[in-house]
């Protein structure tokens, strides 16, 4: 034990001991002591979560697809590919033979082929707008509403009256050349235009509106069903005169009135409104009325509405027979 006098020391330079040189000093085994790192003050409690930023999360990559799904993906394509090409229109190509006629440069009437590329939609009258506004634009025809109610395209089609607007090319057989011509038994004006005013005149003879007595009514005139019925026939027409061009007692006798005209004095000698019934089958009783009608039916035939025009000839003249009408 140190005396009390006598100062103390120690390794770490405290008093009563002398410093200890880390690098020079030795330990009892003879080898070097090592210096000491200084104690490291214990940390202080602390809130892991106060004042800490929010670390990004990593995106997820997108999931890729397994086979399965790639070979659905594949299959619903083609599917939809495929029914594109089942609601694809097809397409095909005619030929038109188009009788032409300019009165300015030509002696008579010739034919001219036209090729076009339609489709099985497409009626007669859009290959001849192909035509005229793609090929020959000199090319002349009459249309106007081209949905078979106006009556201005009337034309003769593979030998037949017809509507160019209700004629649908993939029913004229494609395969051969498709003729087109003017409607006869009226003069040719230029290509398939013809003069109406002939038709139109003897439409005008049978005087086709309603003809009455008396004063002027205070309400309208009342009419039955069953009256209605009876002339509702002969109210389609739309006076495009395919009915009465295709009548050969018309081609051979231009004198003659006609099927078209017979048909609209019918829808008012049988009208329960109308009062001059007995002065148009006086007209229709003349030597170029009902009687020159031979019955050959292509005026039925022609009829592009569907019109009984046979019919309604032969009820005339059971009326002109009978006097009831």
């Amino acid at each position: 034990m140190a005396k009390d006098d006598e100062p103390a020391f120690s390794a770490s330079g405290s008093e009563g001991t002398p410093p200890v040189d880390p690098e020079t000093a030795v330990g009892p085994d003879g080898r070097p002591l090592q210096a000491r790192e200084p104690a490291q003050p214990a940390p202080e409690p602390r809130d892991e979560t106060a004042g800490r930023v929010a670390e990004p999360v990593p995106a997820e990559a997108p999931a890729q697809p397994d086979a399965a799904e790639e070979r659905q993906a594949r299959q619903q394509v083609q599917q939809a590919e495929k029914g594109a090409e089942a609601g694809a229109i097809p397409s095909f190509e005619v030929t038109l033979r188009l009788r032409r006629y300019n009165p300015e440069l030509d002696d008579a009437p010739h034919w001219e082929d036209y090729r076009v590329t339609v489709h099985s939609t497409d009626r007669l009258l859009d290959a001849l707008h192909t035509i005229k506004w793609e090929q020959d634009g000199s090319l002349s025809f009459r249309r106007s509403c081209a949905h078979g109610v106006c009556g201005s395209d009337a034309m003769r089609i593979n030998g037949k009256n017809r509507l160019a607007c209700k004629t649908l090319l993939k029913d004229l057989n494609p395969d051969k050349p498709i003729t087109v011509e003017p409607i006869q038994g009226l003069p040719v004006e230029k290509d398939l235009i013809v003069d109406m005013d002939p038709f139109f005149a003897a439409y005008r003879e049978v005087m086709p509106f309603l003809i009455t007595k008396g004063n002027e009514p205070t309400r309208e005139r009342l009419q039955s069903q069953k009256q209605r019925e009876r002339y509702d026939d002969t109210t389609k027409c739309i006076l495009c005169a395919a009915c009465t061009t295709s009548c050969p007692v018309f081609w051979g006798d231009g004198q003659y009135f006609g099927p078209a005209s017979i048909v609209n004095a019918h829808r008012f000698i049988f009208d329960s409104r109308d009062e001059g019934a007995d002065l148009r089958l006086e007209i229709l009783n003349d030597k170029e009325g009902v009687w020159r009608c031979r019955t050959t039916f292509n005026c039925t035939e022609a009829c592009p509405r569907g019109i009984e025009v046979t019919r309604a000839i032969q009820e005339v003249k059971r009326a002109l027979l009978t006097r009831k009408v």
